[in-house]
């Protein structure tokens, strides 16, 4: 299974498992959605611990998918969306452990959360530029400077977890062997608390929150939309695919 979940002690572990790179095609993210909101919602749940299998966290939408069918586009901007905002709106923390590439919708679903540790070797970017496509700006700005941001979606060059941390995004930087047990004993200690205390804190802080991450996303996605149904974009997704440069036919002019 592409997403496996348990719950323990009040602690709800949902780990991607899509090898090779944790890409979503349109069903996977509805699939994702789904448990994301299932789960959050048990009364047997105080805290959910997001991690992932393989290579890395997440690399996003499944390019492939949308290279055979852009018209997919809407189902996975949906798909993203949902995910996105199952987090942000889960009645309880969310607790991300991150490791490798953390890229496009790992992005949405790590800035989604309530805190973040990182393994050593991640990495976090916006390759969506270079992709045809944009998206998940809005959760990058939960984690860095807005200058950052726009540096990092203009290049879709990544940041390391260093960096990162530097910038105030991570709770922890960690050895790999080390990342499951931290993010699991930071989940207990949280799960510990009062579960209506926790509900009503976590809502309490989304009421708060300066940025409205699911209209600026939303507003965001528009946008991608209006990318996907260019010249350009096809391109970008064709070049991906078949492992070449893009050639755009008003660059240099």
């Amino acid at each position: 299974m592409p997403i496996r979940t348990s719950v323990a002690d009040r602690i709800a572990e949902i780990l991607l498992d899509h090898p090779p790179v944790n890409a979503f095609d349109s069903a996977g993210w509805a699939e994702l959605a789904r448990t994301i909101a299932a789960t959050g919602s048990r009364d047997d749940v105080s805290v959910v611990l997001l991690a992932a299998e393989g290579r890395g966290f997440c690399a996003g939408v499944d390019i492939k998918e949308l290279a055979r069918d852009a018209t997919l586009i809407t189902k996975v901007n949906k798909g993203c969306y949902d995910s996105f905002a199952a987090i942000h709106d889960c009645p309880v923390p969310v607790i991300a452990a991150a490791h490798g590439f953390v890229l496009g919708g790992g992005i949405g679903l790590v800035g989604s959360c309530d805190v973040i540790l990182a393994s050593e070797d991640a990495t976090f970017g916006l390759p969506e530029i270079d992709r045809g496509a944009l998206g998940a700006a809005s959760h990058l700005l939960r984690m860095f400077p807005i200058q950052k941001v726009r540096k990092m979606l203009y290049t879709g060059e990544p940041i390391s977890a260093a960096e990162a941390y530097r910038l105030g995004a991570l709770e922890a930087v960690l050895p790999r062997a080390e990342l499951h047990p931290a993010a699991r004993a930071l989940a207990a200690k949280i799960a510990a608390k009062s579960p209506k205390a926790l509900r009503l804190a976590k809502e309490s802080l989304n009421g708060i929150e300066l940025l409205d991450i699911k209209r600026s996303y939303r507003f965001e996605q528009g946008f991608t939309l209006e990318l996907y149904n260019s010249p350009d974009s096809q391109e970008a997704r064709d070049a991906f695919v078949g492992k070449r440069d893009a050639t755009f036919k008003d660059v240099g002019k």
